[in-house]
């Protein structure tokens, strides 16, 4: 997906709309021109592979009890300051375009991931799970891979943040059976100026996804970013407003130092405690994460 900008060309991916160069990357450092055109630069290369719960995604109403293989590559669009997977997701893939990091390579075909994931259904396992860094800046390889694992009967979990154009969502979701969506704060400001993303942008993925697929939301709370009553409240009571959203399960996780957040202190839990009853006021399934 792209569009010609003089010497450039306009990545139409995400919102950030990237003018990008021949031989140089987008924002997310994961999708770049090469040879005229836009293409991802992570394509099938996995930094992270495992076989997970599925409630580690989180997905805690999505076939409980059950596993998903789970696979990761590097970039992500936003720039969170207090990342978890800071590593991979703020990569630019130099260091995993040569040399295997998993099991002596790090490239694998949608064919090759779709085939693993049909050998460990004797281990529990229920499909594929896009995850670890942000998935749908290589939306290309998403849905080559989720095309075969429908094809063999198999889910298609995306974890997400969400902030991406209209166009990849309607590209991707037909083919997705459930997500969990990081809806990381209902403020505009806090999604421009701290994230470097677009709160409009991830409501309208939000709204789309729940038509199509089963969907859960995950917000971290960051002291004094998002742990207010008030912005809970307010968050909760759009969900609810949703097709279903009263049933749409959320997960309050509480915040810890990483990545450029060394200064901050946990999350207390007694703010997590006091966040899922207010989030319960409107849901009938929030569940607290990292206690």
């Amino acid at each position: 997906m792209s569009e010609r900008g003089m010497d450039q060309l306009i990545c139409d991916v995400c919102p950030h709309h990237c003018r990008i160069s021949e031989g140089r990357a987008g924002k997310c450092r994961a999708r770049g021109v090469r040879d005229g055109k836009v293409v991802s630069l992570n394509y099938g290369i996995a930094t992270s592979l495992a076989l997970d719960p599925i409630e580690k995604k989180p997905l805690a109403r999505f076939h409980p009890g059950s596993r998903i293989l789970s696979y990761g590559s590097y970039g992500c669009n936003l720039n969170c300051p207090f990342c978890q997977n800071w590593e991979i997701s703020m990569s630019d893939g130099r260091e995993y375009q040569s040399g295997g990091k998993i099991r002596g390579r790090n490239h694998i075909s949608p064919e090759e991931l779709a085939n693993a994931a049909e050998q460990l259904r004797e281990k529990g396992n229920i499909g594929v799970a896009f995850t670890y860094n942000e998935p749908m800046i290589s939306y290309e390889y998403v849905l080559d891979t989720a095309k075969l694992l429908r094809g063999k009967n198999l889910n298609v979990v995306l974890v997400t943040n969400g902030c991406v154009c209209e166009k990849t969502a309607d590209a991707v979701l037909p083919y997705v059976n459930a997500l969990n969506i990081d809806l990381k704060s209902f403020r505009e400001d806090v999604y421009r100026n701290t994230l470097g993303g677009d709160l409009e942008a991830v409501k309208r993925f939000i709204r789309k996804a729940c038509e199509l697929c089963h969907v859960e939301l995950t917000s971290l709370i960051v002291p004094g970013m998002n742990d207010s009553e008030e912005e809970i409240r307010e968050m909760t009571q759009w969900i609810a407003a949703l097709p279903h959203g009263e049933e749409i399960p959320l997960h309050i996780t509480r915040f810890f130092p990483r990545y450029r957040v060394q200064e901050k202190k946990p999350t207390e839990r007694a703010v997590v405690m006091h966040l899922l009853r207010v989030a319960r006021e409107r849901l009938k399934y929030v569940f607290p994460g990292n206690l």
